[in-house]
């Protein structure tokens, strides 16, 4: 595990290492939209994590906390968009973000976390790891071209 790695939230400076983190995990088009990174920064209940290995960032994640009517009005959290670059994989880093998120979920007093992975990306296994299951829930999407 990387004990070098700093995790924060990310600014509006962070725009062109971000946005080539996620060229990485996009299918569809390049992420080249400066204006809607900073629109995500910019919207309220979302953060977007960081984390950093001697100055560069290597991993990112989207942490929104949405508000709710049920369970006594207590936020719940998705979570979307996790990156590592290929080079600092395998070495804890992405624990290490997803931690950090989960934990600041858990302070904003959320009542659940979600997230979806694509079939494909046979990411399920890291997402198990540090706690998500399938086990009381489905995902389903609809998506417009």
């Amino acid at each position: 595990m990387s004990d070098a790695v700093q995790i924060r939230p990310l600014e509006h400076g962070d725009a062109d290492a971000a946005l080539a983190l996620y060229n990485e995990l996009t299918i569809g088009p390049e992420s080249q939209n400066r204006a809607a990174f900073q629109a995500v920064l910019a919207h309220r209940g979302t953060t977007i994590l960081g984390a950093f290995d001697k100055g560069a960032m290597v991993a990112t994640l989207t942490l929104h906390l949405l508000p709710n009517v049920t369970w006594g009005a207590r936020p719940y959290a998705l979570i979307e968009n996790v990156i590592t670059t290929a080079t600092h994989r395998k070495r804890g880093i992405g624990r290490q973000l997803m931690e950090h998120a989960i934990a600041r979920a858990w302070a904003a007093d959320a009542f659940k976390i979600m997230l979806m992975t694509g079939k494909k990306r046979a990411a399920s296994g890291f997402y198990e790891a540090v706690g998500f299951s399938t086990e009381d829930k489905s995902a389903m999407v609809i998506r417009r071209p």
